[in-house]
């Protein structure tokens, strides 16, 4: 990437998520970014590409930063399981506003927009690291287990008080361990 093109990212990245995507045009991300409109649609072709490039570089982030929790030393296969949860804990303090492919799924309602399939993306994609994880975890209905956890994850995303004592990641992390010890082959 040119170093304009990572400007015009860079930009792009911090205003969509601090503003919302369709409040930001790319005459905003232009001035922000010091380039001309010219050069963003050189470097992007669109706002679209520019929208599903930002969240290609949080996905990835994201991504790496879960892996990493996965190499946590001594942890137990039922422990690995909810390793999201405590990947997500530390993220969301570094990231206020919530989840940026939520809000992108919000905003972008047409599945045909290249942002929105890169979010919906996303959700697959930690579906199938719950399900991949309580499969090797050896609990009961993996397939069930991963949605459940999917959807305590989700919530956690969208329910963010600020004026209580735990976050909302501590709290579904919490209601996570219960699903996985309950999912455990050796409970009834």
């Amino acid at each position: 990437m040119t170093p304009g093109a990572r400007r015009v990212l860079d930009s792009a990245s911090e205003l969509f998520y601090e503003r919302g995507i369709t409040a930001v045009g790319v005459d905003l991300i232009a001035q922000h970014s010091g380039v001309t409109k010219r050069t963003l649609y050189n470097r992007f072709g669109s706002k679209e590409t520019l929208v599903a490039t930002y969240l290609l570089a949080r996905d990835r982030r994201w991504r790496a930063h879960v892996a990493d929790a996965l190499e946590t030393p001594d942890l137990s296969p039922g422990e690995r399981v909810t390793v999201p949860f405590r990947a997500l804990r530390e993220w969301m303090r570094g990231n206020p506003r919530g989840c940026a492919f939520i809000n992108a799924l919000a905003e972008l309602p047409d599945p045909e927009h290249p942002g929105h399939q890169v979010a919906a993306d996303q959700q697959q994609w930690l579906l199938e690291l719950f399900t991949s994880l309580a499969t090797d975890a050896g609990l009961r209905t993996p397939d069930d287990l991963a949605h459940q956890l999917l959807c305590l994850y989700e919530g956690a995303l969208a329910v963010q008080v600020p004026a209580t004592t735990r976050s909302s990641a501590e709290t579904v992390g919490d209601a996570a361990a219960v699903l996985v010890r309950a999912a455990a082959p050796s409970n009834p």
